[in-house]
């Protein structure tokens, strides 16, 4: 007569779960950023890129002030991920009184989280990393020169905040969605996901274009949002990192997994 798997039996290939998953999420998106980097930072990618933008913009930031770059996705799109962050707190509050809500209560508190960490963070580096926006380098019509990343900034060019992007951040911290689908409904992550990407691509692209971002600070800012979500999601859902499958085709109901 067969016998049931005992748990040692199934602890292999629990961790083998486990272990492909992170490569998935952790080591594949920090392979694609730091290919990114090279390209961008290291290989001038960055310069390469505004240069076509204020070149096609007759050497000026035209939309440095534009009423759709400046006030609808700058202002209105921080606004939005505000009130969207306010729907989250407003349903965790929820699942937490209401039973019917309760299978809901920890991929909301994961959401948030997430969400609240990475923007956090983000914010933190451009503090510390001190590098210029583009509209503040010689180069397209500012008065600071270009210092690098790992170069030493001189005392007299003063503070600078702009590495990595906080807008497009404010948009990919919901990257998170992709995680927090998988608990909930597992159909819904990749539509989740696409969302967050599209949100986050259009904040940076509109940041680009009024010359406060080159493209490696939304990068890092993707990046940093993404391992965040995945930390956080490692730690409070550790089963389901080792028995989920993140291909096309798993189906899901309300809280499955939670």
């Amino acid at each position: 007569m067969l016998q049931p798997p005992t748990t040692t039996a199934l602890q292999p290939a629990t961790e083998r779960g486990r272990l492909s998953f992170v490569a998935r999420t952790v080591l594949l998106p920090l392979l694609f950023a730091a290919l990114g980097s090279l390209l961008l930072m290291a290989g001038n990618g960055d310069q390469w890129l505004a240069d076509q933008l204020f070149r096609w913009q007759g050497g000026e930031w035209l939309y440095k002030n534009a009423w759709w770059t400046s006030h609808l996705i700058h202002k209105g799109g921080r606004n939005l991920t505000w009130f969207v962050a306010l729907l989250v707190i407003l349903a965790l509050i929820r699942s937490c009184v209401d039973l019917r809500w309760r299978p809901l209560r920890r991929p909301l508190a994961y959401l948030l989280s997430s969400v609240a960490l990475s923007t956090s963070i983000i914010a933190l580096l451009k503090s510390w990393t001190h590098m210029d926006c583009p509209w503040d380098l010689e180069r397209y019509g500012g008065l600071r020169p270009f210092i690098g990343l790992f170069e030493q900034r001189p005392v007299a060019l003063g503070h600078a905040a702009c590495f990595p992007a906080g807008h497009a951040g404010s948009g990919y911290a919901w990257v998170a969605l992709f995680f927090f689908m998988l608990q909930v409904r597992p159909q819904w992550r990749w539509p989740a996901l696409g969302v967050a990407l599209l949100v986050g691509m259009v904040f940076g692209l509109a940041q680009q274009l009024r010359g406060a971002h080159f493209a490696s600070h939304d990068l890092w800012s993707l990046t940093i949002s993404w391992l965040v979500a995945t930390a956080l999601y490692l730690w409070l859902f550790p089963a389901s990192a080792s028995t989920t499958s993140l291909s096309p085709a798993v189906p899901g109901t309300l809280g499955e997994n939670a």
